[in-house]
């Protein structure tokens, strides 16, 4: 059914010209780049550090004023109509750019916080369905770390590939699914994390050794659900916004992104530990932990020094180091898994499974594709044009919901009667 017949002429021409203005605010409003911190910060700290001294970093933030486009973008909001579920998506997305553009005017100061936190939450924020929160997520993944750890010992990786080899084999695979766009894959020696992704490159960084880990984690998180989840917005036919990278998407976003790492098998229990460290170290730093004792956490958790430093920086991105503050958004990474794999089960459940690919067809939030789903069946949003290899197999996608539906009703609490050690010995092992 054609666009029109479900949204008259009139209407349709105000939310893309709507689309229009947010696509041309947006350009230029970057969150990371901003607060990411001088690469020249990291040697001087490490190096005071191992002749036994702790002396705190020093970071300046540059303020560019964006109370002219806080203006425009407020105006915007204002004049889109929020009982319509396109209308909801543009004003809600309109409005995450202008809480953006507030955390970058207070950089540096206590006040970023609460910004923060409105677009990417909290330690202690409750999981779908209630009963349990990201920081009872983060300790159960610890405690089942060090679990393995004692039992086994985590098995070191291989951290011998360099990133020109890690390049070229990225380029080989994304090209296979990539058919009609190219994605430049370049090399940056001033990006912090180990890779970043849009819809038209992926950024390695330099001077690193890469695992074959991170190879495919690589390529299911930053290709197969950033690159692709951009390139699909993009190629909406009206509503072009769906490609940004919009911050009140990122939970979703990176949700999806380790849900793929999860149902490939591309992470393992050494990541989800990083990822829970991250929650807890955001926690202490707003319970008042400066960017000393972070550091000192990660340190004593088993991360080398200059691992620690980049763990503690992401905690204070745009903060003061001095405690009680926390840039929030590593706890968007359990957080979203948690809540994309139960949304992705309650879809299986209620037999509604198209809308976990109308979730990749461009950057939303769950919530989203779900108020969108009419603008689907109507033909004002498209389906996705790509899909990641596992998404396309969707009778393997299926059969590994249904087998987690149905294994999360055993609770391991109750096989203690099946699983003692007494009836063991008593079968002579």
């Amino acid at each position: 059914m054609p666009a029109a017949s479900a949204t008259d002429s009139r209407a349709l021409a105000a939310f893309t010209e709507a689309d229009r203005k947010l696509v041309e605010l947006a350009r230029g409003i970057r969150v990371l780049t901003p607060l990411s911190w001088p690469a020249d910060v990291q040697e001087p700290f490490l190096a005071a550090w191992r002749r036994g001294e702790r002396r705190m970093p020093e970071v300046v933030y540059g303020h560019e004023s964006q109370r002219e486009r806080i203006a425009a973008l407020e105006q915007l909001a204002s004049s889109l109509d929020v009982s319509h579920p396109m209308g909801r998506f543009l004003a809600d997305t309109t409005r995450s750019y202008i809480t953006v553009c507030w955390l970058l005017e207070h950089a540096g100061t206590p006040e970023m916080t609460e910004f923060s936190i409105e677009l990417y939450g909290r330690p202690g924020d409750s999981l779908a369905g209630g009963r349990v929160n990201n920081v009872d997520a983060a300790q159960h993944f610890l405690e089942v770390s060090a679990l393995y750890k004692r039992e086994w010992g985590l098995e070191p990786l291989d951290y011998c590939i360099p990133a020109n080899i890690v390049k070229d084999e990225l380029g080989k695979r994304i090209a296979k699914v990539f058919d009609r766009h190219r994605i430049e894959i370049t090399i940056d020696p001033h990006l912090v994390s180990k890779a970043a992704a849009g819809a038209t490159r992926i950024r390695l960084r330099d001077a690193t050794s890469f695992s074959e880990y991170d190879i495919e984690q690589l390529l299911q998180h930053e290709a197969f659900i950033h690159s692709l989840t951009a390139i699909n917005g993009r190629e909406q036919p009206h509503i072009k916004s769906l490609g940004l990278s919009a911050p009140r998407t990122t939970g979703t976003q990176e949700g999806l992104a380790t849900f793929a790492e999860l149902i490939t098998g591309a992470i393992d229990i050494g990541r989800l530990e990083r990822i829970a460290l991250r929650i807890v170290a955001i926690e202490k730093a707003l319970a008042g932990a400066d960017f000393m004792e972070v550091f000192e956490f990660f340190l004593a958790a088993g991360q080398e020094d200059s691992e620690s430093f980049n763990s503690a920086m992401r905690v204070f991105r745009g903060a003061p180091l001095s405690g009680g503050s926390a840039f929030t958004k590593d706890t968007v990474y359990l957080h979203g898994l948690m809540e994309v794999h139960t949304f992705f089960r309650w879809c299986l459940q209620h037999e509604r499974l198209e809308l976990c690919r109308y979730l990749l067809a461009g950057r939303m939030a769950i919530d989203d594709v779900i108020r969108l789903e009419p603008c689907f069946r109507s033909g004002l949003l498209s389906p996705p044009m790509y899909l990641p290899p596992w998404m396309g197999r969707t009778n393997a996608l299926s059969g590994y919901l249904a087998f987690s539906v149905f294994a999360n009703r055993i609770r391991i609490a109750e096989l203690h009667e099946g699983y003692t050690f007494d009836r063991l010995s008593d079968l002579g092992v």
